[in-house]
């Protein structure tokens, strides 16, 4: 198994549930209950990329590091290339963002994660995608799709139906993306550096902006998507029953 980092990006101020991270379940706070499920994954580190120090006393209760980082970044890649510059990490190092809303996650998916980008040098990202079975998904702006080359390297994200079966044939490979990534530091680096695309702008795709910039993502298909994160009232009251 690859050797990696893990961090989590938890942001005090969620839109939807503020505060979120705190969220009890089954007695601990929902950013614990995460932490917990990154440390299962045998990553050499396991961090907590905080911009709030409720969240960082509650993590450091439970026993866990957290790095503070600006409330200003736009998104959890911002966070996490801030934690590899505050400890230095080496351009090569592997580093997995686990979401901050993710205690379902399976271990293993992690560490599958890192595997994958360390076996394809051409990339500076990896992710994960499934096939979409439910044909009513492929026109949902809501379900992103992706469209891989015969190397398993994403060639475009869209909101849109990718690819576009002209003549309805029902043949075309349609793909789920997920929002599982791992990243080289150097493609942290590159990314935090660049302004938003274009299409990055117009799909609200942050993995768009890495495609622009000429940096390779490899697609690893799973058959199975993991069970969903913590956005509603109700994806906590889930959570909380699944767990608690």
């Amino acid at each position: 198994m690859a050797e990696f980092r893990i961090v989590i990006p938890a942001r005090f101020g969620a839109s939807r549930l503020p505060g979120k991270p705190l969220a009890d379940v089954g007695g601990r706070p929902l950013v614990v209950r995460v932490w917990e499920a990154g440390a299962r994954a045998g990553a050499a580190e396991v961090i907590v990329a905080a911009d709030d120090a409720r969240i960082r006393d509650a993590v450091e209760a439970a026993g866990g590091r957290v790095v503070m980082t600006s409330p200003e970044h736009a998104s959890g890649t911002d966070r996490l290339a801030e934690v590899a510059e505050k400890l230095a990490w080496a351009d090569d190092a592997i580093v997995v963002n686990l979401q901050g809303d993710e205690p379902m996650i399976p271990a293993y998916l992690l560490s599958d994660l890192a595997s994958a980008l360390a076996a394809h040098p051409e990339a500076g990202i990896a992710t994960m995608a499934t096939p979409i079975r439910d044909t009513a998904d492929v026109t949902k702006p809501s379900v992103v799709k992706v469209v891989v080359d015969r190397a398993g390297l994403a060639l475009y994200f869209s909101r849109a139906p990718i690819p576009w079966d002209r003549d309805g044939t029902g043949d075309a490979p349609y793909l789920r993306h997920l929002g599982l990534y791992a990243y080289r530091v150097h493609t942290l680096r590159a990314l935090a550096r660049a302004e938003r695309s274009a299409y990055e702008r117009a799909e609200f795709l942050e993995q768009l902006r890495a495609l622009e910039l000429g940096i390779r993502i490899h697609v690893t298909v799973v058959d199975e998507a993991p069970p969903h994160g913590v956005d509603t009232e109700e994806d906590l009251e889930r959570v909380r029953r699944a767990l608690g």
